[in-house]
Parts: structure tokens; C-alpha cells; sequence
């Protein structure tokens, strides 16, 4: 027998899941078929003789469903850091170069962050093929080694490296300046330079001191002919193109010069390239400074997490870095230290404020089998606990895992620039070439011509256009995470903005999740404590709140439990079970209808609803013996999270398997506009489908394994972080903070950094629409003025600049909780 688990799409609820199994049970030699409709698998055991996998997945397409593969491990995904890029035109050059390899599933290159996120089949290509093809791109791509902060220090040291370049390119575009500008505006230069006395001194002058510029920008050459050459130009062909085609026309007036043509000193064009170079160097520092401040949050993030840690090894105490702490090692923690890693208490207690996770300023109390979590403080005993999660395994790890995944993903909005940016600078070098050749045509004389061609390339930004969006979603993303919301991905960044309906999950969202019992009614002839002692003999197979909160009311008042021989859950009604021999029915109204039980205190459970009560009615023996009323403690910021929703234009629907009467309470309380009650739990997402059919963008929020599917379907999942793994891992915002309020302030960080990338677009667009006709003399067309190149140079520079500057402006947004 062999057993295997498929990924089943298409599923809704348990209808769905029954028809699965069906079709693959009725396959000769499958032993067994079960659908977990919670993850969308389905284990099935065959007889490898009689029937092969081909035939199961068939079975499941018959039943109208599909099968995903699975990814094997044999897929591996890597985020890898790519030194070189100067452009978004470089940016798709690499993804492109990616693409290409065999095995390659996905290739995201983002070019804010200097990464590839890059999928790949093991067996079909290699890193060491993945590193030459972004070296054949002209790019470098560096070891998988480099963390966070090694990324932070390569970071700081191009830009220090940017400032020198740029000092040693302004020590010399001075002089080139004052010498070739300055007698047009009567400041004195000595007799030997002056151009009219010797022409030849003044344009070799000027000579020498573009040399040293040049040298400085190397790059822009190296880079942006190696990349003309690839067909494949980016940004710095441009300039290099631009600058060089000046550099040359200086030489051949030099040349001219020296051959008694005197009057070809007023034609030089040195100081152009001088301060192009200069200018743009000042610019590509502006941006890489600026563009360091958007990854600030990964850096708090990170700092978070104390740098060494102390551990028992023998009978000693031995401090050692974090990085070489192994789970299974007893850490030892003092008061005021921060925890290292994760773990679980072995000895001692002690109080630890975990707001970094929780948001909650109290803290919580550990006792030994507690578990702690890297980063939190210790704050007043000294604890001993054995490490179970060290590194990127650590919640902590995982939370910064989580933003830069979701500052290296793409939006869908960027889609346009990528596609823009693939053809911008081929489309630029042709509009400077042909521009130039009009003019030159039409009568205009060389020089006049040169500038046209210089400043079209030397005004033209294809960097503008590849930061306007991955700057946004690294300073929202970021932003997100400091108050506790976890985006996983630009999608659900640009999605979440559009939402215009809210479906709540009750237990455990809108409310605490943590039931206490209320009222205890007896009828035919059961006292009080018998009714608890039956029903919460019955409850302790169940992990329902509804019955823990039976089972604790049971334990304080002191009774004693009696034994369950059979127990079973009937999901959305309650339970049946066997309890001293004894058939006992424990649920709602349903249930009873359902097994035929008269209930007679009917009257009484409506008013319990009413009160935003969850009546359990009990039947011992066939016959209806009493009411256990529940109720849930709202949380304290429901209310005005649905209120900070409203006021946003956004309805506000509730979801629970509770009776109508007392969903219906609950939501008065909190003032949401429609309820959804007595939905069973695989049922969930099929109403959130039904909404979506309404045309309705749907956000469903919730917390249990029961939630997983509905956060699935729905346009955006938000869970909450105190939730289940199953729930956080289907969602696409994680609520680290269980607090409702930030599903607002997701909604609202949304909206603000889609604005900001539209701004970003705009101006982008907007820059190179206007800059590049007006480069190419339209104004002079009609009477105005020429654009100098190195007008057009300060331009350039600053185009980049400004669209990270506004990214950055979200660096001020504050949450709707502040």
C-alpha cells in the first residue's frame, strides 16, 4: 500500500469534500480517501498494483475539482542580492536574463532593494547556473550568506563610496566651471587661460580637468557601453552615450584648435561633461541614502534581537553570539535582558513583556513549560529556558522574513513601469538620434545639434520609473510591521485598498474567545449540579470555548467529572456523547430539532439571545433536561474598530455559528450592519463566495483552523496573530496584535501607499512626457529657449531623488489606534 497527499483546489465546503472522496473511493484498489477541507489535501491509500496516482487525480477532476501540484522539495526559493544595478531598465535585463534558465519558476527582481527573489527546480538548474546568468546580464550576484546586516554594511559602504567619487568629481568640475563659464560673467582669469589670448591653453585646461571627472564616473562607461554592446542599454548607456559623444566633439575642437582654428574654443563642450557627471553622481547618492532610510523598519526589526546570548554549557554560564546558539540549548536569562531565541521555561518564573508581539503593555506571567519568544524582556526574575527556535526560525526571524518577502514582491500596479521601463532606453537613444539629425538637416549647425542629442539622452529617467512602486510597498510594508501589521505581499498591499466589505469571524475576532458560563436552567426534575456535571463530563473531549467555559465553570464550583465511553463532534450543532452510560445531547436549538427532543423552556432561551447569550441545551436520556447559557466577553476594541470601518465607506458583516437572536445582540453592541448566523464552519467560505458573486471586494478576518478556507477565498485574508499557523499561513495580512482596530489601519496604510505609488507613477510619466520633447527643442520650435544639457543633467539627477523623497513621506503615517 502506498499513501500519498494531493493539494485539491475548487473546494468550497464539506459538500465539495464528500464528492471528492466519493470519486477516488469508487477507484478499484484505493483502500482509503479523506479530504481535510481546512487545508484543501486529500491522503489517499492505494494498492500501487491496481490503480496508479494518474487515476486518483483523474477521479478528482471528474468530480469537478482540481489537483495542484505539489511543490517538491526540489523546488528551492532564494532571495539574492544583485550588485550593479543602476536602473530600472537593469532591473529587467536580470529578470530577463533569469527567465531564460531551465527550472526557473518565478524571477522578481526588485530593484529598490538590489534582490531577485527567484524560484527554482534543483534538478534542472543550479545557483552556481543562476549566479553566471546575472553575470552574463553584466550584474553581480553575491553569495545567499549576506544577511540583513551584512546587506545594511554593503549598502553603507557604495554609498561612502558614492560621496568619494562625487568629492574627487567636484574638485575638478570647479575649476572646469569657473575656467570655461566665468569670463562670460566678467569674473577674471589669468592672461593664459583667457580664451581670446590663448585659445589653445584654454581648451587644453579644460582638458585635463574633464579627465579626472570621467575617471571618477568610470562606471557610467564600463557599465553603459557593456551594455550597448549586449543590446540591452539601461540607464547609464545613456549618460555614457550623452557624455562621451561630448567628450569627443572637445577633442576634435582641441584638434581644431591646434590647426589655427581658434575661434572653436567658444564650442567646447568639457564643462558639459563635467557637470552632467557630477550632477548625476550627486543624484545617485541623494538616491542611495534615501533609498536606505526605506528599509529602516527591517533595521528596528532587527535590533530587536539581542546580539549575544548566555548558555549552560557543563556547569558553567558561557556568553556567546546569538548566531551560535542551537536549539536544544539552556539559556539562561536575568532580569531586564532581552530573550535571545525561542523557547520553553525548564526552571525558574518570571513576568515578560511581550508588546514587541502582542502590543499588550502588561506582562505575562511564565512558569516552567511556558513557552518565551525572541526579543521580548525579561523583566523581573531570572529564568532558564531549553532554545526550540533559533535564527530565522524564531518568530521574530519570521516576522522579518515575512516584510522582506513583502518588500521584494511586486504589485500589480507596477506591471505598467516594468513593461515601460523594458523599451524606455532603446526608445530614448532612437528620439535623440533623430531629433539631432532633424535639426541638423533642417539648417542648424553641429554644435546645435550635438546639444539636442545630449540633452534628450542626459534628461531621460528610467530610474524614476523603476523606484516609483518598490519604494512604496518597502516604506508601507515596513511601516505595517512597526504597528504590527504583517502585509505579506505588494498584491495584497494594492488589493486591500479596494475592499468594500468586512466579513468578521465572532469567536475569537469580535470577541475574547474566552466564554464563561452565565445561567444554568434545569428542567424535568435535574438539579443544577447534576445538569453541570453531565455537561461538562461531556465537554472535556471538546476543545469548543463554548464548552471550556462549561468544563472551568464545573471545575471551580468544585464537581466532580464522570467518565465519557464515546464522544463525538457534530460540527455546527454540537456533540453527542456517552456519559455513565447514559446518551447525552449537548447544542443548539438544531440539534434538538434534529433527534426530536421537546424543548420547554423555549421562552426563556430566546430572552437569553436576546442578551447576546449563547443558550446549550442538554438532553440526558433522551429527554431535555436544562439550558447552560455562555456568553463571550466582546473585546475591548471592536466597537471602534467597526466604527473606524464605517467611517471609511466600509460594510461590516458577521459570521458565526451562533443562533440569530444572539449574533444578532453581540453585533448590536458593536454596530455591524449584517449578520451571517448559524453558518457551519466549512460553510464560511461559500458565504463569503456568495458576496464576492454580489460584486463585493470581500476582507474576511478570523482566527481559527476553521477560518483557513474563507481567508483563502476570500480577496484578502486577515488573520488574526494569536490565531492558528493554519489560519496565519492562508491569510494575507497578519494581525500581530489581535487588535481589530488594525484591520483599519491595514485598510488605511493601503490606500496611502497606493496613492503614493500612483503620485510616484505620475511624476514619473509626467518628467520623462514633458523633459524629453523639450530636450529634443520643441520649445525652440516655436520661439523659446534650447535646454542645457546640463540643465537637463540637474534634471535627471533630481527626478529619482524626488519620487523616493515622496516615498518616504509614509515614514509619517500613523495608525488609526494612535
Amino acid at each position: 500500500m502506498k499513501k500519498e497527499t494531493l493539494n485539491i483546489t475548487g473546494m468550497t465546503c464539506a459538500a465539495c469534500a464528500n464528492a471528492v472522496e466519493r470519486s477516488v473511493r469508487k477507484l478499484e484498489g484505493v483502500e482509503s480517501a479523506s479530504v481535510n477541507l481546512a487545508v484543501e489535501t486529500l491522503t489517499v491509500e492505494y494498492d500501487e498494483t491496481a490503480v496508479d496516482i494518474k487515476d486518483v487525480k483523474d477521479a478528482v477532476i471528474r468530480a469537478g475539482y482540481g489537483v495542484e501540484e505539489p511543490k517538491t522539495s526540489n523546488v528551492k526559493e532564494i532571495l539574492l542580492p544583485i550588485e550593479g544595478m543602476t536602473c530600472a531598465a537593469c532591473s529587467t535585463a536580470v529578470e530577463r536574463a533569469l527567465k531564460k534558465l531551465p527550472g526557473v519558476e518565478e524571477a522578481v527582481v526588485n530593484y529598490a532593494t538590489d534582490s531577485a527573489k527567484i524560484t527554482y527546480d534543483l534538478t534542472k538548474t543550479r545557483f552556481s547556473d543562476i549566479k553566471e546568468a546575472v553575470a552574463k546580464a553584466g550584474y553581480k550576484a553575491l553569495d545567499l550568506e549576506v544577511n540583513a546586516p551584512d546587506v545594511t554594511d554593503r549598502r553603507q559602504n557604495e554609498i561612502q563610496a558614492l560621496w568619494r567619487r562625487f568629492m574627487v568629481a567636484v574638485v575638478f568640475t570647479v575649476p572646469l566651471f569657473y575656467i570655461s563659464m566665468g569670463h562670460m560673467v566678467g569674473l577674471p582669469l589669468p592672461s593664459f587661460l583667457d580664451p581670446g589670448v590663448s585659445p589653445l591653453n584654454f581648451a587644453l585646461a579644460q582638458l585635463l580637468l574633464t579627465v579626472p571627472v570621467m575617471i571618477a564616473g568610470y562606471r557610467f562607461y564600463t557599465v553603459g557601453f557593456s551594455k550597448l554592446f549586449r543590446l540591452e542599454p539601461n540607464m547609464d548607456s545613456l549618460i555614457a552615450i550623452g557624455t562621451g559623444a561630448a567628450f569627443l566633439y572637445g577633442v576634435y575642437a582641441v584638434l581644431q584648435i591646434i590647426k589655427g582654428h581658434g575661434h572653436f574654443a567658444m564650442d567646447l563642450y568639457f564643462e558639459s561633461v563635467g557637470v552632467i557627471i557630477t550632477l548625476i553622481m550627486l543624484g545617485k547618492y541623494l538616491e542611495s541614502v534615501s533609498k536606505g532610510k526605506t528599509s529602516e523598519a527591517i533595521k528596528k526589526l532587527m535590533g530587536l534581537a539581542p546580539k549575544t546570548a548566555t548558555v549552560i554549557q557543563g556547569e558553567k554560564e558561557i556568553e556567546i553570539p546569538i548566531d551560535e546558539v542551537e536549539v536544544g540549548d539552556v539559556v539562561v536569562v536575568k532580569p531586564g535582558e532581552r530573550i535571545p531565541v525561542d523557547g520553553e521555561v525548564v526552571f525558574g518564573r518570571t513576568s515578560i513583556d511581550e508588546s514587541m508581539l502582542t502590543g499588550e503593555s502588561i506582562p505575562v506571567e511564565k512558569n516552567v513549560g511556558d513557552k518565551v519568544y525572541g526579543a521580548t524582556i525579561n523583566k523581573n526574575g531570572t529564568i532558564r529556558f531549553k532554545a526550540t527556535r533559533v535564527g530565522r526560525d524564531t518568530v521574530l526571524g519570521q516576522i522579518i522574513k515575512l516584510v522582506e518577502e513583502a518588500q521584494g514582491s511586486k504589485a500589480p500596479i507596477a506591471k505598467l513601469a516594468d513593461v515601460i521601463s523594458g523599451y524606455f532606453v532603446p526608445t530614448v537613444i532612437a528620439i535623440a538620434v533623430v531629433a539631432a539629425l532633424l535639426w541638423f538637416i533642417s539648417g542648424q549647425s553641429l554644435v546645435f545639434s550635438l546639444t539636442i542629442f545630449v540633452s534628450v539622452l542626459v534628461i531621460a529617467c528610467p530610474c524614476a520609473l523603476g523606484l516609483a512602486t518598490p519604494t512604496a510597498i518597502m516604506v508601507g510594508t515596513g511601516k505595517g510591521a512597526e504597528h504590527g501589521v504583517l502585509i505579506k505581499s505588494g498584491e495584497a498591499l494594492e488589493t486591500a485598498h479596494k475592499i468594500d466589505a468586512i466579513v468578521f469571524d465572532k469567536t475569537g475576532t469580535i470577541t475574547e474567545g474566552k466564554p464563561v458560563v452565565t445561567d444554568v436552567l434545569t428542567a424535568g426534575g435535574v438539579s443544577e449540579e447534576e445538569l453541570l456535571r453531565i455537561a461538562a463530563s461531556s465537554e472535556t473531549g471538546s476543545e469548543h470555548p463554548l464548552g471550556e467555559a462549561i468544563v472551568e465553570e464545573a471545575q471551580k464550583r468544585g464537581i466532580d467529572l464522570l467518565k465519557v465511553q464515546s464522544f463525538e463532534a457534530l460540527p455546527g450543532r454540537g456533540i453527542a456523547v456517552t456519559v455513565a452510560g447514559k446518551p447525552v445531547l449537548l447544542g443548539n436549538k438544531r440539534l434538538m430539532e434534529e433527534r426530536g427532543i421537546e424543548i420547554t423552556l423555549l421562552e426563556r432561551s430566546e430572552v437569553l439571545a436576546e442578551e447576546g447569550k449563547t443558550p446549550m441545551f442538554v438532553a440526558i436520556d433522551g429527554k431535555f433536561s436544562g439550558i447552560i447559557a455562555v456568553s463571550d466577553v466582546l473585546k475591548p476594541t471592536s466597537k471602534k474598530a467597526i466604527s473606524a470601518l464605517h467611517k471609511m465607506g466600509i460594510s461590516v458583516y458577521m459570521i458565526t455559528g451562533d443562533n440569530r437572536r444572539t449574533a444578532e445582540a453581540i453585533a448590536k453592541q458593536v454596530g455591524i450592519d449584517r449578520v451571517l448566523a448559524e453558518v457551519l464552519p466549512e460553510d464560511k467560505a461559500s458565504e463569503v463566495k456568495r458576496l464576492q458573486e454580489e460584486g463585493l471586494k470581500v476582507a474576511m478576518v478570523g482566527d481559527g483552523i476553521n477560518d483557513a478556507p474563507a481567508l483563502a477565498q476570500a480577496d484578502i485574508g486577515i488573520a488574526i496573530g494569536s490565531g492558528t499557523d493554519v489560519a496565519m499561513e492562508s491569510a494575507d495580512i497578519v494581525l500581530m496584535r489581535s487588535d481589530l482596530v488594525d484591520v483599519a489601519t491595514a485598510i488605511e496604510l493601503s490606500k496611502k501607499t497606493i496613492r503614493n505609488i500612483k503620485e510616484n507613477l505620475f511624476w514619473a510619466f509626467a518628467y520623462n512626457t514633458l523633459g524629453i520633447p523639450i530636450a529634443a527643442g520643441l520649445l525652440h520650435v516655436f520661439g523659446g529657449p534650447l535646454l542645457n544639457p546640463m540643465i537637463a543633467a540637474a534634471a535627471m539627477a533630481f527626478s529619482s531623488v524626488s519620487v523616493v523623497s515622496n516615498a518616504l513621506r509614509l515614514r509619517r503615517f500613523k495608525p488609526i489606534s494612535n
